[in-house]
């Protein structure tokens, strides 16, 4: 079991072992496609694409709400554009792509604060600046037991929390990964992750449906 399971025994933090070694996995998996890419391979690109979208789908949820999946394209755009200057290893690449995705995410929340304050503009609600805010009612009724219950529990956290838990635990990154995506300090990512595990433990819906949760228990 890991520290942060052992700390705080929440569905959430009971996955991040496994995200872990399945990030890794995915990083030697995805070596090969990484050269391809960075030598002008579009499919390796796309191979890329294929294996990390998803992740940066979810993260990208949690940041800017709605307006993910249009993130997520930008995203992909500007990696596509920048990957010829990337070095490093796929691990590395990982959290560069993590930080592209966080600043778009960031600018198209403040596009939104400024098309609230233009008058006679209807703007769909992206949450808070840093999306830390409930998923809309399609997602409310949701499986609770699925990966969008999950992202909706994650977003009533505090933006800083919300983001460092979608990082180490969803997207499976470590603690030095997610400190140079969120520019903090290791120390400062690991009390945020802690903090918002705990949150999480305290929710009623989490403490719930840990209770109806076979898997809980074992």
């Amino acid at each position: 079991m890991t520290a942060l399971a052992e700390t705080c025994p929440t569905p959430f933090a009971h996955g991040a072992a496994r995200r872990a070694a399945e990030a890794a996995a995915l990083d030697d998996r995805l070596g090969a496609a990484l050269t391809g890419a960075i030598a002008g391979d579009a499919v390796a690109f796309t191979e890329l694409w294929r294996a990390l979208q998803p992740l940066v789908l979810r993260y990208l949820r949690v940041v800017c709400g709605d307006a993910a999946e249009d993130v997520a394209s930008e995203t992909w755009l500007q990696a596509s554009r920048d990957l010829s200057r990337f070095s490093g290893d796929t691990t590395a690449f990982r959290v560069w792509l993590f930080r592209i995705a966080r600043n778009r995410g960031i600018d198209e929340n403040r596009r939104a604060w400024r098309r609230r304050e233009e008058p006679h503009e209807t703007v769909h609600d992206v949450g808070e600046a840093a999306g830390a805010v409930a998923r809309d009612a399609a997602l409310d009724a949701g499986d609770r037991s699925g990966t969008e219950w999950a992202l909706r529990m994650i977003r009533t956290l505090p933006a800083e929390q919300a983001e460092a838990v979608m990082l180490r635990v969803v997207a499976g990154l470590d603690v030095a990964g997610t400190a140079q995506v969120l520019r903090k300090r290791p120390g400062a990512v690991r009390v945020a992750t802690m903090r918002g595990l705990r949150r999480l433990a305290e929710h009623p819906e989490v403490q719930a449906h840990r209770d109806t949760d076979p898997r809980e228990g074992s």
